[in-house]
């Protein structure tokens, strides 16, 4: 009885975000990794940089950027914490970098998953 029911196609809308979603979700798990995995000086430089640019979504005019503003931001200390001396602050840091990279990669499947089912349902 459910199959006389047209189903109603995902919006464009929608699936634009989700998909754009899905790529920044990917990306940004697979850069946390990088940036936890490279050495000292570098990695250094590497977390001043993405928390400038961090900063810099922060104090945009759109309110849509702060969110991730304050995510990139996040990371970028993390990644800084995470190359510091003292043994307790890296390793926290450092683990802390591992699960938001989890997560992120996690969240940009999941979204991956929702873009490619909206995308069959327009078809």
């Amino acid at each position: 009885m459910n199959d006389m029911v047209p189903k109603r196609p995902i919006p464009t809308n929608i699936l634009t975000k989700q998909g754009v979603a899905a790529v920044g979700g990917i990306a940004g798990g697979i850069l946390l990794l990088i940036m936890r995995a490279l050495p000292l000086p570098v990695g250094i430089i590497a977390g001043v940089v993405v928390a400038l640019v961090g900063v810099g979504a922060l104090l945009s005019r759109d309110p849509e950027d702060r969110k991730p503003g304050m995510i990139i931001t996040l990371a970028g200390i993390l990644a800084v914490i995470a190359k510091s001396p003292i043994p307790v602050l890296r390793n926290f840091a450092g683990i802390l970098l591992g699960i938001g990279a989890v997560g992120l990669l996690a969240m940009g499947i999941w979204k991956g998953l929702k873009f490619l089912k909206g995308l069959k349902s327009r078809s």
